[in-house]
């Protein structure tokens, strides 16, 4: 467990993670020891002259003091590393999952990393905190007082001892046989959390079915297994729980008759018996209390071995010496990617001249989306090679190449604080009148003078107090803000009004200007100001050229643009 969280944790606090458990350790011996004065105490008090047990009293006193102390300090310093952990880890995790590559990001893996960075997190750093205090305390304090008792009635201390391999045998024996039911509690209760997450948003669905009182069966279902896996869990832990406070009494009871035979037999005195059962009673609180500080232990390493599984993920390799690109063109040389099982794109090939604007058309799954994250380096592909300004992807630092490149996507992600915090994202050093700029460009100061606030107005989480049309202007006065070379952009006007519509578009005329553009159109019109248009299909491909040669070849492209262009029956 402790190398396990060493690992997870890294050098950098694995110093002062050594250094807690061992003042720890040191606390739970001295706790042990410290009932070694016990002996001498009742010696005194069982004696002729019970006066004589004051000195031993104060010395008794002096020594609980000082594990009070101890212990004081060992608990503060593992509180401290304890959140100073957590505080690492969430930069560590983060800044892990910034690099990793956003193919690795699937609907499943965003749920567990969510989970994994709130409760998650919690849990596996709050060993330090909470757990490793008691755990070591429940280990070391009752060895240490069998190591007492052993001195003083080697007798009774060997009994005693001989309890340890039982009470390890039933731990490990616990351990195994309740992992197979808490991996299943985890899965029931991860399928309940997207179940409950679907339950949620297919409201709108449900209620215009009318079906609003009718319950959902695949959230019943799925609550109805976490309940059986909660039952599963409880039964599995319930004979060890059983047996270790089986094994804790019977012990007690052979130290209780044994001591009392060597008593009768005069082998040792009463005093000795009686300390010998304070300190087996002593023992039996941290032992019985295994059983609780097991389950959460074992809680957390789980929590443990899925963070350390992302750590693991190995993110995108950086190159060791970077290349500085020196133009703006973009290339494709021999392109195969592959996603799963499914081959994206096989053999393909294209360049964009700099300063040209290329559009990309064809059917959904086409791979076109996939075409501009790639690059974007989003992903690395599987052969061939994607080239900025003549140099590989793959060679270029990536905040090098992030700072060629701005990206307007169709679905766009606004984080919660104000209009102008978002579009600083950008650009974050530009002065004011650059951010001003730029969203009169991409014509947001439109929106900025409605909303109350002005440029102070929250976006809300995700944007979502703004409408999409308003979502996108922010965007692209990011992107303009950013004044990149290269600009990517996904259709981002197929779910808009009219109005919003024309704004946005007048807004990418500006962001397009004399830059290497790649346009992923799903409304033909906007293909008509591409400087050359590509026809993907099928991962290759099928046909290349400009706008009205591709309609005279009467093709693939010429198909689609005449469907686009028929009126729906009825408008």
């Amino acid at each position: 467990m402790i190398r396990m969280l060493l690992r997870v944790l890294g050098h950098e606090y694995a110093q002062a993670m050594r250094r807690t458990v061992a003042l720890m350790t040191l606390t739970a011996i001295a706790e042990g020891l410290s009932y070694a004065l016990l002996f001498p105490v009742l010696r005194a008090l069982f004696g002729s002259e019970p006066a004589d047990a004051r000195p031993w009293l104060i010395a008794f006193g002096a020594a609980v003091a000082g594990y009070a102390v101890l212990r004081y300090i060992s608990d503060l310093s593992g509180m401290r590393v304890g959140t100073t952990m957590l505080r690492g880890m969430y930069h560590r995790l983060g800044e892990h999952l910034a690099r990793l590559p956003i193919g690795w990001y699937t609907a499943g893996r965003v749920g567990e990393v969510s989970v994994m960075a709130g409760r998650g997190l919690l849990a596996a750093m709050g060993v330090a905190a909470h757990l490793l205090g008691p755990f070591i305390s429940a280990l070391v304090t009752p060895l240490t007082i069998v190591a007492v008792m052993l001195a003083f009635t080697w007798q009774l201390g060997l009994a005693a001892l001989l309890a340890a391999p039982v009470v390890a045998a039933i731990q490990v024996w616990t351990a195994r046989s309740m992992s197979a039911a808490d991996a299943e509690r985890h899965e029931r209760d991860h399928e309940a959390t997207g179940r409950v997450i679907e339950y949620l948003q297919a409201q709108p669905v449900l209620r215009a079915g009318g079906r609003t009182a009718e319950r959902f069966t695949l959230l019943d279902d799925s609550l109805r297994e976490v309940q059986r896996a909660s039952r599963r869990t409880v039964l599995a832990a319930l004979p060890g729980t059983v047996g270790l406070t089986l094994a804790v009494q019977t012990i007690f009871t052979v130290l209780l008759t044994l001591g009392a035979y060597l008593a009768l037999g005069g082998s040792i005195g009463a005093a000795e018996v009686l300390a010998i059962l304070v300190l087996a009673a002593r023992c039996a609180d941290p032992l019985l209390s295994l059983s609780d500080i097991g389950g959460k232990l074992r809680g957390a390493r789980s929590e443990l071995d899925r963070l350390d599984k992302v750590l693991r993920t190995e993110p995108l390799p950086e190159a060791p010496e970077p290349v500085q690109p020196a133009g703006h063109d973009l290339e494709f040389e021999s392109v195969t990617f592959r996603h799963g099982d499914r081959t994206v794109f096989d053999d393909v090939s294209l360049s964009v001249p700099e300063g040209q604007r290329l559009a990309v058309v064809g059917p959904s799954g086409a791979g076109k989306t996939t075409l501009l994250r790639l690059l974007a380096r989003f992903y690395d592909v599987d052969a061939g090679a994607v080239r900025v300004g003549g140099v590989d992807v793959r060679a270029i630092g990536t905040e090098a190449l992030m700072a060629r490149i701005a990206i307007v996507f169709q679905d766009v992600y606004l984080f919660d604080g104000t209009i102008e915090e978002n579009v600083r994202l950008g650009r974050p050093d530009a002065d004011e009148a650059e951010v001003r700029a730029a969203a009169t460009a991409a014509r947001l100061d439109e929106v900025i003078e409605r909303l109350p606030g002005g440029w102070a107005a929250n976006v809300g989480e995700g944007g979502t107090l703004l409408s999409g049309g308003e979502r996108q202007r922010v965007s692209i006065a990011r992107a303009l803000l950013k004044n990149a070379p290269v600009v990517l952009l996904d259709e981002v006007t197929s779910a808009l009004d009219p109005v919003n519509e024309a704004a946005v578009h007048e807004g990418v005329e500006r962001l397009l200007a004399g830059r290497t553009v790649v346009m992923v159109a799903h409304r033909m019109r906007t293909v008509q100001r591409a400087d050359r248009v590509v026809f993907l299909d099928g991962g290759r491909i099928v046909e290349e050229g400009g706008h009205d040669e591709l309609l005279r070849h009467s093709g693939r492209y010429a198909g689609f643009w005449h469907l686009s262009m028929t009126p729906v029956a009825g408008e």
